[in-house]
């Protein structure tokens, strides 16, 4: 693995990293107008990294299949999605808007939060190492440059993320370090994911429409069942779908300004 895909798949992990750096900046609990900015912004460059970065790759690299071009694309999305599903059932954890839920209710509600950002960072991993490997591959028509552009556009969904899920851990009495240092150990699930999807890419590459479509999926799971309804949720929602746009359209530039 060569130096360029190892900072490539690092860019994600630092963006969460400075995102729970924001404990040592901020004395108190992000305010709800800031919340659904930064949800709303969050989740638009995700929808659009899933288009741009992932499913329109896999469906070019489907040509063979002529018509039926979409049908890697479709499976793999659908797969994806269920599997985000299955993790969702089986992990107790609490969602972002700190809704209990999972089938083991004694665990602290600091733990759900962990377990939560764990689980967001699982598909955002996948996706940046699906992509390197399609790169690496050269049999997806994915560049250096767009590969770049989908880390880099994670990273700077991750940034506010990490805010959003650092700060309610130190609103429930967690020290700062303590905060910060968890905060750190979730985001580092994207390197690791990136790097066992570029090893399994390796040995099928055949399935490489499939394996872009399951990281699309994966993703967009996360923005319908997390993001969406916290931006949307209550007051202020308004500013939620304007930083949605905004999210959706610096991803697209970056996706297309450096393929």
């Amino acid at each position: 693995m060569n130096r360029e895909i190892i900072i490539g798949i690092m860019i994600p992990f630092v963006g969460t990293s400075l995102g729970a750096a924001m404990v040592f900046v901020l004395k108190n609990q992000i305010s709800e107008k800031i919340q659904k900015i930064l949800t709303g912004f969050a989740a638009g460059v995700m929808v659009a990294a899933s288009f741009w970065s992932l499913l329109s790759p896999a469906i070019d690299s489907s040509e063979s299949y002529g018509k039926l071009a979409f049908l890697p694309a479709a499976i793999g999305f659908l797969i994806g999605t269920g599997f985000l599903l299955f993790l969702d059932v089986i992990t107790p954890h609490m969602h972002m808007n700190n809704e209990i839920e999972g089938p083991n209710a004694k665990l602290k509600r600091t733990t759900k939060l962990i377990l939560a950002v764990t689980l967001h960072n699982i598909p955002e991993g996948m996706a940046v190492g699906v992509v390197y490997a399609g790169m690496r591959s050269g049999q997806t028509g994915i560049s250096a440059a767009a590969a770049l552009a989908l880390s880099l556009g994670i990273a700077i969904q991750n940034f506010p993320e990490g805010a959003i899920v650092s700060m309610p851990l130190m609103s429930e009495g967690m020290p700062r370090n303590k905060t910060f240092g968890w905060g750190v150990l979730s985001g580092i699930v994207e390197p690791i994911a990136a790097f066992i999807t570029i090893l399994a890419a390796g040995l099928v590459v055949p399935v490489m429409p499939y394996l872009l479509a399951f990281a699309a999926g994966a993703m967009m799971y996360v923005v319908v069942e997390e993001l969406i309804p916290e931006m949307s949720e209550g007051k202020h929602s308004n500013l939620g779908t304007i930083a949605f746009s905004f999210g959706f359209v610096l991803m697209m530039v970056l996706d297309v300004a450096l393929s």
